[in-house]
């Protein structure tokens, strides 16, 4: 019995007959890879950007703007249509599923003939259920070879199968007879298993499929997106020519996160070896979008022929390395942060399992630069950035560049606070250093610091070196001071390196750390909902005043609940949570409702811990509470605190309905 078999049998489980385990088996199993999909998919899909709110004019639009703004040439191939393009209803007669008359009178095959004609290629969706997951049309469910065949008379290229109203059945069982079912038309379609991650695809998908989904929707938002490389990162070994993991669809240029931060998302993405479909209206996004879509260098790992998805070799404190090996020989390297404050992140040839060399050329591919080093790969990486190389073992490394890599360091004065939280008034010392990373010594560096207008910067010390040598560092240490006036808000410190190399050469680099300039709360009794934080994450959207965190949207939460008890004033938001104040040692209380929120699903999920922290000390628990229980209230001692932090933990289960709200929080503080 092949191991498709021993998988369907247990998917069915006890509920069936032996006889109806026969019946359900797939008489012949196909062998997949079957020369589809030999490379990660990229192309596009509608769903991230608009939803339900898709037409026929938006594909066409698309396959248009990958020919204008070079997204063929760059490798993307699919434009893909998602939920809601079909009829609500059957062909009485055929029993076929037909076009939407608004959204798509042109029909499906038109618009398979448009996208063709530009040498490109056209996806279609539907579910393996009753109805799709926006239930505006019929699933495939028992219909699975007329729907095949359906698509494949159209000229569709690619099947994205969705999991919502799948009537509890197997998941093996639903998505083989699709994968029976296409094999049947003849037609070569690439089939994307949409499971979820439910039943874990990727230990039988590679015999239904070409990819498939490892977790539930990715949203537009840091947390999520976090989230979801976290779980597919970890399933390296499961992925190769035919067959990857996919953790959705790119958010880039959707507009919830930065572009630093779209560039990490797209990175990791590649690294992972993940498809790559674009989930923004290209019609609306920045040419700083089309900047991170088109960089090629980037789309090369990831669609490198070897296959590889790339493996973490650390993530110790939010600071990750992958590797990644090529065909030619080479390896990618990503150096993510995923903390708050810029990190040096380092890793070395012996690390990465390169053989021994006098020296590496490592090619930067967002700088787009060579350069040179001994066999110590780093970077001093801004918060929620990656920097992403591709290293050579041949000779040439000789002629390139010295790998010098420059950054701040910025104390941190108190154990779970941000270091670049800098108060007005406040004096602190600023580290600035460079090593020099390659084979090539350098001469006469020269390391500066550069503050904001009005603020003062006084050097303490210097290192003085004529010659740097490999693995030799300089330092300087200034006093900064941040004038008593400063508003609050962003400001930045800006580190600076000049350094001469083989004689003629002149390198100038340069850094920078965002600090933030808190707001003090008022010395008065106060609803802690009406104050601004320092600084605050959300785990699924942002935390929301005097409503529950609804989804990944900003005000789209409901009246604060708990276990029906509702309350006019508080904070909602939704495990992993955390929302920093300064107090400035002026306040002595805080005294807060928590509990589990009433906004979830009808699976009645969702638990989580409530903290709350003074500088560095936990000052109140709430313990583990679930949807289940009443609220709680908690009262905590801030006496003497600078800081004080809010946080919602998991409860253990995962973070799915983790909604949780502070309810009623009023802070006493005085002048």
């Amino acid at each position: 019995m092949n191991r498709l078999a021993r998988k369907l049998i247990a998917s069915i489980g006890a509920a069936g007959t032996v006889l109806g385990l026969l019946v359900a088996l797939p008489q012949q199993a196909a062998a997949l890879p079957d020369g589809l999909a030999l490379t990660p998919p990229m192309g596009f899909n509608n769903w991230n950007a608009t939803g339900c709110a898709v037409d026929e004019k938006l594909i066409r639009d698309t396959a248009d703007l990958f020919i204008s703004k070079g997204l063929k040439d760059s490798g993307y191939s699919y434009v893909n249509i998602d939920d809601c393009w079909a009829a609500p209803d059957r062909d009485p007669v055929t029993k076929r599923l037909t076009h939407h008359p608004e959204r798509f009178p042109s029909g499906i095959k038109a618009l398979a003939d448009y996208v063709h004609a530009k040498g490109l290629k056209l996806g279609i969706y539907t579910s393996a259920g009753t109805l799709t997951c926006a239930k505006t049309m019929p699933g495939a469910l028992d219909h699975e070879e007329i729907d095949a065949q359906t698509f494949a008379d159209w000229g569709v290229d690619y099947l994205k199968y969705d999991n919502c109203n799948n009537q509890g059945r197997p998941a093996l069982e639903r998505y083989t007879k699709m994968r029976d079912a296409l094999i049947k038309t003849g037609r070569k379609i690439v089939y994307s298993l949409c499971e979820w991650g439910e039943n874990k695809p990727w230990e039988w998908g590679a015999e239904v499929g070409h990819l498939w989904r490892t977790t539930g929707d990715i949203t537009d938002t840091w947390a999520k997106t976090m989230d979801i490389m976290k779980r597919n990162a970890v399933l390296a070994e499961h992925a190769g020519p035919g067959r990857w993991n996919d953790p959705d669809m790119l958010e880039v240029g959707n507009g919830g996160m930065t572009d630093t931060e779209y560039r990490s998302h797209f990175s990791l993405w590649s690294i992972m070896a993940a498809p790559l479909l674009i989930g923004s209206d290209l019609r609306k996004v920045t040419p700083a979008t089309f900047d991170i879509l088109n960089n090629r260098e980037v789309i090369a790992v990831d669609q490198d022929k070897l296959g590889k998805q790339g493996r973490v070799l650390s993530n110790k404190d939010g600071r990750w390395i992958f590797a990644k090996p090529l065909a030619n020989g080479d390896t990618a390297v990503a150096l993510f942060n995923e903390t708050e404050v810029a990190a040096r992140i380092s890793t070395s040839a012996t690390e990465l399992g390169l053989p021994e060399r006098a020296g590496y050329k490592v090619r930067d591919l967002w700088q787009h630069k060579d350069f040179q080093t001994a066999g110590e790969v780093s970077a001093v990486v801004p918060p929620h950035a990656t920097v992403m190389y591709r290293i050579s073992t041949g000779a040439d490394w000789i002629w390139q560049q010295p790998a010098v890599t420059t950054g701040l360091d910025l104390a941190t004065t108190i154990p779970g606070i941000p270091a670049n939280l800098t108060p007005a008034g406040r004096t602190f010392e600023v580290g600035v250093s460079a090593t020099n990373l390659a084979r090539t010594p350098v001469f006469d560096p020269k390391l500066t610091l550069t503050v904001p207008p009005k603020w003062h910067a006084r050097l303490v010390r210097a290192d003085r070196r004529w010659l740097l040598r490999t693995g030799e560092t300089v330092r300087a240490v200034y006093q900064v001071t941040v004038p008593a006036t400063t508003p609050d808000g962003p400001a930045k410190l800006h580190n600076g390196l000049e350094f001469g190399w083989a004689g003629a050469h002149k390198v100038i680099l340069g850094g920078e750390q965002q600090l933030i300039v808190p707001p003090m709360v008022p010395g008065t009794v106060s609803s802690l909902g009406d104050l601004r934080s320092a600084v605050e994450h959300g785990g699924y959207g942002p935390v929301e005043r005097d409503m529950s965190n609804g989804s990944y949207r900003p005000g789209d939460g409901k009246p604060l609940t708990i276990n029906g008890k509702r309350f006019a004033k508080g904070l909602g938001g939704h495990a992993p949570s955390t929302l920093t104040y300064y107090l400035n040692n002026r306040c002595t209380n805080l005294t807060t409702t928590v509990g589990i929120d009433d906004e979830r699903d009808e699976r009645q999920l969702g638990s989580a811990t409530f903290e709350i922290w003074a500088d560095g000390r936990k000052v109140a628990d709430s313990g583990l509470h679930s949807w289940r229980d009443d609220a709680v209230t908690l009262s905590a001692d801030l006496t003497g605190a600078r800081y004080l932090k809010l946080v919602i933990t998991d409860g253990g289960d995962g973070v799915q309905f983790d909604r949780g709200d502070f309810a009623d929080p009023v802070l006493t503080c005085h002048l």
